[in-house]
């Protein structure tokens, strides 16, 4: 058997009398890939900041390598190997890639003459090492985000990282990104690495992982090898609840034309004429790879970028969508893919990020009534089941999926015909995730025509009526419910690649 790298037993942590950690063990082997799995709250992000010594235990022993130690700080933690990678690397974007790379090892070292030469061989060779064609002399500035991911765990390899975290490294990545990645994850792992994962993507975990922990509301509840465990099992475990409840799609009798695109195009923003209909009731899914023209559509529907040619049509009638301001006129509603930049406003309280858009219900003479705006969001707290202890917390203290909520209860404010989600779920646990697919149920059995745009097949399978996907700004094609298989996507979306 391998060396355990890492063990944690019997860790507890409280924070304001919230007990975060109910007795968590978890242990980590050289040579393997540890998914850590579980939905938001469920403890992960806290055990992993004890690990890497941002935060203490209460109670509870942390070993690394056998030998236990009593108390650990981010100083410690790197000294002993343990390096974190995140969705979002920290790197410093005026410095090259060697610079970065450098930096970490050097410490007070580069207050000496610095040795150029010797900082561009080993970036070099650390990127040779994992298979990384970067330059180590370009400006991270300029670098992609896999390419700022690989510089990452180059960084954590030469500062003799043995124990690699890496949380949601792919949530940001495309397809063909992530198969590069989880290649590099394999070949540190056959290097000897033990590398704990964390994603919320079951295609992922059974595509990298060896052994599988399951948190749910702060106790390790499963340790499964990944050959003994599927992916409905592994729902049970994280969410108690079986899979097909995750993507809860009813038959639901579509209605009339709700909105209709006629040769729509926006040349500023790739998008070429596009001719499509959303019925009433109906959920349309829109694939496509990343850049292929599916959010820069939506942006074009919304006004954000309007379209230089063709016609829109809402219930019928023509309409004119200059700005996302006709575009709440005509009750067409955009919930964006980056909900902290776009979709919520994470310093304001529940209250008016709920009724932003639409002041006039919660106004008197031009002036907010705080009653009715507290009125108005705690009906949508109620309808949404947004999990927060008042409407007067900041949205940014949420989790990920009640900040998606708040985003859509901000929108359906204004009482929409038409609701575009572009990726609605990214980057949220999968019961959060089940429970926007039944909220999207919900608006579709009311009447509202739904454009759903994802990444994840899937989901796009599941929950889409019919699936419409894109490739290079053009339409490649529009499939049935019965049509849309995996095979017949991935077709139109790759084209003669395919």
């Amino acid at each position: 058997m391998s060396q355990v790298l890492l063990e944690a037993t019997g860790v507890t942590k409280t924070f304001d009398g919230v007990r975060a950690l109910r007795g968590v063990s978890f242990e980590l082997r050289a040579g393997e890939v540890h998914a850590l799995v579980g939905e938001n709250g469920a403890g992960k992000s806290t055990l992993i900041r004890i690990i890497t010594g941002a935060e203490t235990a209460d109670t509870g022993t942390l070993s690394i390598a056998g030998r236990g130690v009593e108390r650990i700080d981010p100083a410690t933690a790197r000294s002993l190997g343990i390096a974190a990678i995140y969705q979002h690397p920290v790197l410093f974007p005026g410095l090259t890639v060697a610079e970065n790379i450098a930096l970490p090892l050097e410490g007070a070292a580069v207050l000496r003459r610095i040795d150029w030469k010797a900082w561009r061989a080993r970036a070099k060779q650390l990127l040779d090492q994992i298979g990384a064609a970067i330059d180590p002399d370009r400006l991270v500035d300029s670098l992609s985000m896999p390419e700022r991911q690989l510089v990452e765990i180059a960084k954590a390899i030469g500062a003799n990282g043995r124990i690699l975290i890496m949380d949601e490294p792919t949530a940001s990545l495309t397809a063909r990104e992530i198969d590069t990645l989880l290649r590099v994850i394999a070949r540190l792992r056959d290097g000897g690495a033990g590398i704990i994962y964390i994603s919320h993507k079951l295609e992922e975990i059974f595509a990298i992982a060896d052994r599988i922990t399951v948190l749910r509301d702060g106790e390790s509840v499963a340790t499964r090898q990944r050959a003994d465990i599927d992916a409905a099992g592994l729902v049970r475990l994280m969410v108690g609840r079986d899979l097909a409840q995750v993507f809860p799609k009813r038959t639901i009798p579509v209605g009339d034309v709700a909105l209709q695109l006629r040769a729509v195009a926006n040349g500023r923003r790739g998008v070429k004429p596009i001719t499509l209909e959303v019925r009433r009731g109906e959920i349309l899914g829109i694939g496509g790879l990343v850049g292929s023209g599916r959010t820069e559509l939506a942006e074009t529907i919304f006004g954000l970028t309007p379209c230089d040619a063709g016609d829109i049509l809402v219930d019928g009638t023509p309409v004119t969508i200059s700005s996302p301001v006709d575009a709440m006129r005509a009750r067409i509603a955009y919930v964006p893919e980056d909900r902290q930049r776009h979709g919520v406003i994470g310093e304001m309280p529940v209250a008016a990020n709920t009724t932003l858009n639409n002041l006039a219900a919660v106004s008197t003479g031009g002036v907010i009534d705080p009653s009715a705006e507290r009125r108005a969001a705690r009906a949508h707290v109620d309808r949404l089941r947004i999990r927060t202890p008042s409407v007067d917390v900041a949205v940014g203290t949420l989790s990920g999926g009640n900040q998606q909520k708040v985003a859509l209860a901000r929108w359906l404010s204004i009482d929409p015909r038409v609701l575009i989600l572009d990726e609605p779920t990214q980057g949220i646990d999968i019961g959060a995730k089940a429970e926007i697919h039944e909220i999207m149920e919900r608006l579709a059995e009311r009447g509202v025509a739904i454009i759903m745009i994802s990444s994840e097949l899937p989901e796009l399978l599941a929950m889409a009526d019919r699936v419409a996907v894109m490739r290079r700004g053009a339409l490649a094609g529009i499939l049935s419910r019965e049509e849309a298989t995996p095979h017949a996507v991935m077709e139109l979306a790759l084209g003669d690649a395919a």
